[in-house]
């Protein structure tokens, strides 16, 4: 593919700083010669054009300078994130070819011995355009594989945007992670790369490198307030967090607020299916956003579900069924309410959970335990009771001077006083671990 526009880019802001990566300073003129570097590895290991190529790696120069090489020659590439423990799932599902390990900041690759039959991978090989495998995060299930023509996602990067400053903190294998990267590069943004996505090592480089813009996940926020992580360190450069990836409590995000008032923050929405859509914010303590339609997204709610229709969609899932129906609409499962244009997520209809006939979205009920003096995190699920269908349990996140029977018994007048009967949880489990697994999601 000809994506001599990136390059373009690149070349325009030569001695400019791209990439902080361990402390390291790296420019866009770096950019341009670890991009030739990776390009002639992939022609000395005779990496055909077209091939489907495994990268496992974290955002770092030479894995963004690999994809660059990748897409030039059309490869179909399967970015794997350190955090992926079914490598040879990812491998087998999408039929991958090669396997590039960047971990080590070291290229290394493995040729490996497969016949590409799918049909969907088959037709974007011979129509010689790249492409990007991208994997469902979810916690149950094997995950779902999204192939996407990166002709159609590339697009929308050729129209300039703002220069910010920003942190790698959704990962190397998330279509948010993707769609920031790519943002910052052709823009002539700083990348701060991260290690250990800890709530201190995000601040710390805040306040090192003046970042602007934090996009993270709402257990993440949470985090960086549990920690008081924005007290140890000056993040007064920050003037926008982007939050997504899983509903956000209320009362998370009105503490954020009440916390950083200056700050911009800012609700995105995307899906691994359709791509990353423009959004706008009633305000800063709000939960309600426009969903822009535009010549690339459209949207239509139907029994209060949300649809979407992109340019930018996936051709198919590799291992399941197409989710789009004839006229391609893809189904969201995502439950709204409409004000005045805008729009509020209450949660996937697959998160629901019906109480005796009363149905109850589980961040709603967190979103209120949170207000609970002593509570630190809070993760509510449904389960099986024979009389009322389901039940509502809580694990509740506390520190070692809460964690006893006095404390539940806290818990339960608070929840009297603030919900209604059904929402109480019939059980209140306590812990000083943590409620989120290693993509910073709340477990589900």
């Amino acid at each position: 593919m000809n994506i001599d526009f990136i390059k373009d880019k690149i070349s325009s802001f030569s001695d400019d700083i791209a990439i902080v990566s361990e402390n390291k300073e790296i420019t866009y003129n770096d950019i341009l010669s670890e991009w030739e570097r990776a390009r002639r590895f992939l022609a000395d290991n005779k990496v055909n054009a077209s091939s489907v190529v495994s990268i496992f790696a974290d955002f770092t120069p030479k894995s963004i300078a690999m994809l660059f090489a990748l897409i030039e020659i059309n490869a179909i590439i399967v970015p794997i994130s350190p955090m992926v423990k079914s490598i040879e799932s990812y491998i087998k599902i999408s039929e991958s070819e090669y396997f590039i390990d960047i971990s080590d900041e070291t290229f290394k690759i493995k040729k490996i011995n497969v016949q590409v039959n799918h049909p969907l991978i088959l037709s974007l090989k011979k129509n010689e355009n790249p492409g990007l495998i991208l994997f469902s995060s979810g916690t149950t299930g094997e995950p779902k594989a999204a192939l996407h023509d990166l002709t159609f996602l590339l697009e929308k990067f050729k129209k300039s945007g703002k220069r910010l400053s920003t942190v790698t903190f959704l990962l190397f294998d998330h279509i948010g992670g993707f769609n920031t990267m790519m943002h910052s590069i052709v823009n002539g943004g700083m990348i701060a790369t991260l290690k250990n996505r800890t709530a201190d090592e995000v601040c710390s480089l805040i306040e090192k490198y003046k970042l602007q813009l934090l996009p993270a996940s709402p257990t993440f926020i949470n985090l960086i307030l549990l920690n008081n992580s924005y007290k140890k360190y000056d993040i007064s450069s920050l003037e926008m967090i982007t939050y997504g990836t899983e509903p956000m409590p209320e009362t998370t995000l009105k503490t954020i607020h009440n916390i950083m008032p200056n700050v911009k923050l800012k609700q995105t929405y995307g899906l691994s299916e359709v791509g990353i859509m423009p959004t706008k914010s009633e305000n800063s303590s709000s939960l309600w956003m426009k969903l822009r339609n535009d010549e690339t997204f459209q949207t239509k709610i139907v029994d209060d579900i949300l649809y979407i229709k992109s340019k930018s969609a996936m051709l198919g899932y590799l291992n399941a069924p197409s989710p789009f129906d004839s006229e391609g609409w893809f189904n969201t499962k995502d439950k709204v309410i409409q004000k005045d244009g805008y729009v509020k997520i209450l949660g996937r209809t697959t998160d629901l959970i019906n109480v005796g006939g009363q149905k109850v979205y589980p961040v709603e009920v967190e979103s209120v335990l949170l207000e609970a003096e002593g509570v630190l995190d809070v993760r509510v699920y449904g389960v099986d009771n024979p009389i009322m269908g389901k039940v509502l349990e809580s694990e509740i996140q506390v520190n070692d001077e809460n964690n006893n029977r006095d404390f539940i018994k806290k818990l339960r007048n608070f929840s009297k006083e603030k919900l209604e009967s059904y929402k109480i949880p019939v059980k209140f489990i306590l812990t000083t671990e943590n409620l989120y697994g290693s993509r910073f999601k709340k477990k589900r």
